[in-house]
């Protein structure tokens, strides 16, 4: 009864919120609602959770969504019911989680001061660290026992991927994970919304419309519908489009740049939808990558190494495949998988829209074909051809959560024993993620076999002259690319034994 009277209490307050000007956001920490007016649209949610409302149990650690102190829940309407996901609040700016919930690790504790069963099994099991890290690992847990009942132990693994601390030992964690009962739900937390109920009354309605934040400092935008956001995008050019921010974030909370205008596109549901068609796949540019990567491998089984080792779990719950293309990034991992499947980009302008490939998308580095007021609406991947075999591989130092040193696709079709169509495309080679055209056509026409690829190697060094830096020499990237071939051919045919090429071909 206690419990019903305080959700209309907190419904009363955000129905107030919603009579208000869209001048401010609203959004619930821990149960309770919070009205912010003209927030700094710069400001990260960590920030607000530390320095406003004293919640230090989310800690900083690297302030760039790598190491997992800061992890918390994020829970948002989902369909006809909500969805709970682990976000890293260092780079998630406190403007977009409008008409969402946010959980910390403060708000695990039951009204009776009674631990949550992932905390209680943490405790139990040893696992618990310096504290630094605990909260974040956690929280991690316990978005997992959310939405996945007695998971498994690689469930497990896959979960704590964006949690990297581990000084008091890997096993008991994963121990108390597989231990902790959350009974499918929130367990005993004081959360306002779970997973058997509607969210809050008055908080949807809170959240309804564009909002606009005018900050003395800085803009921004959120618009609700795609045509709000095109017409915002062409009046505004100059305006930087916020999608997850896993890598806009950086700007601010690595390179201490401020950003005056955003443009925001998570609100808008156009950009978030995944579509199958009768020919492709159809991807808008503000679908995160968990969501994308869902549908993605079960029509190509072959990418679900490659999807689980992109980024973490935190990451890929806000981060945008739209995002990661327009980001452009040499090192960015979906664009040569998306090239080899023939994957183009719809580019919308204002009311007007073209269709460009996207292995033409890319003019330099970090340029792209894209003119003022133009943004990419949606990506298309074809859908599979009969016969095609694909291949995708990463090279890092990590094999969770790491930044490739070398990123490789390919894609063939074989007819008669002979290759008649062959996509490869590399990250990390390159000041651009790019197809090896040479590489292609040494391979075209030819019987898909070891003197085949020996000259689709050789072709390579035609196709690409890599740079040396932190991550790889450029001798290691080259060697590493060919070699990647070689298993490509071995991983799709059953050839004899070949020997690992260890100097140029």
């Amino acid at each position: 009864m206690i419990f019903f009277e305080e959700n209309l209490q907190m419904s009363s307050q955000l129905a107030e919120a919603a009579r208000r000007p869209p001048t401010s956001i609203t959004l619930v920490v821990n149960g309770e609602p919070h009205q912010i007016d003209s927030p700094d649209s710069n400001k990260t949610l960590l920030a607000y959770l530390r320095e406003t409302l004293c919640l230090t149990g989310t800690k900083e650690g690297c302030a760039e969504g790598d190491c997992g102190a800061c992890t918390v829940v994020v829970t948002e309407r989902h369909g006809n019911g909500t969805r709970s996901r682990a976000v890293n609040a260092c780079i998630q700016l406190l403007a977009t989680l409008h008409g969402k919930e946010v959980t910390t690790v403060e708000g695990l504790a039951g009204r009776d001061g009674s631990l949550h069963p992932v905390q209680q099994a943490m405790v139990d099991c040893h696992a618990s660290q310096c504290g630094f890290c605990t909260p974040g690992i956690v929280m991690s847990l316990h978005a997992l026992t959310t939405s996945t009942p007695n998971p498994t132990r690689t469930q497990v693994e896959c979960a704590l991927a964006g949690n990297l601390c581990r000084c008091t030992g890997y096993r008991p964690i994963v121990d108390a994970a597989l231990q902790a009962d959350a009974g499918g739900e929130n367990g005993n937390c004081s959360s306002a919304w779970t997973q058997k109920d509607a969210c809050p009354r008055g908080l949807e309605e809170a959240a309804r419309g564009r909002v606009a934040l005018d900050h003395p400092a800085r803009r921004y935008w959120a618009p609700e519908t795609l045509g709000e956001f095109a017409d915002l995008r062409a009046v505004h050019p100059d305006a930087v489009v916020l999608a997850g921010g896993t890598d806009l974030g950086l700007t601010i909370t690595k390179k201490r740049q401020d950003l005056p205008a955003l443009l925001y596109i998570g609100r808008v549901a156009e950009l978030r939808r995944i579509a199958f068609s009768k020919t492709h796949l159809e991807i808008g540019a503000a679908a995160t990558l968990t969501d994308v990567f869902e549908p993605l491998v079960d029509h190509f089984p072959e990418l679900a190494e490659w999807a689980r080792r992109f980024a973490s779990p935190p990451i890929r719950n806000v981060g945008t495949l739209g995002g990661n293309i327009g980001n452009g990034s040499p090192i960015g991992d979906s664009m040569p998988v998306l090239m080899t499947l023939g994957t183009s980009l719809v580019l919308r302008c204002g009311p007007e829209r073209r269709e460009i490939p996207l292995d033409e998308f890319y003019t330099g580095y970090q340029r792209n074909v894209l003119v003022p007021g133009e943004f990419i609406e949606s990506i298309r991947v074809p859908l599979r051809v009969a016969g095609s075999r694909l291949g995708a591989y990463k090279i890092s130092k990590r094999f969770d959560q790491d930044i490739s040193a070398v990123c490789a696709a390919f894609s063939i079709r074989v007819d008669g024993g002979r290759v008649a169509h062959a996509k490869i495309a590399f990250g990390g080679m390159a000041a651009v993620p790019k197809r090896a055209l040479h590489c292609e056509a040494a391979l075209m026409g030819e019987i898909w076999s070891n003197d085949a690829v020996h000259a689709g190697m050789r072709a390579l060094t035609q196709d690409f002259q890599p740079i040396d830096d932190m991550r790889a020499t450029k001798g290691y990237r080259q060697l590493v690319a060919q070699n990647l071939l070689y298993k490509f051919l071995l991983e799709t045919t059953t050839a004899g034994r070949i020997s690992v090429v260890t100097s140029e071909v």
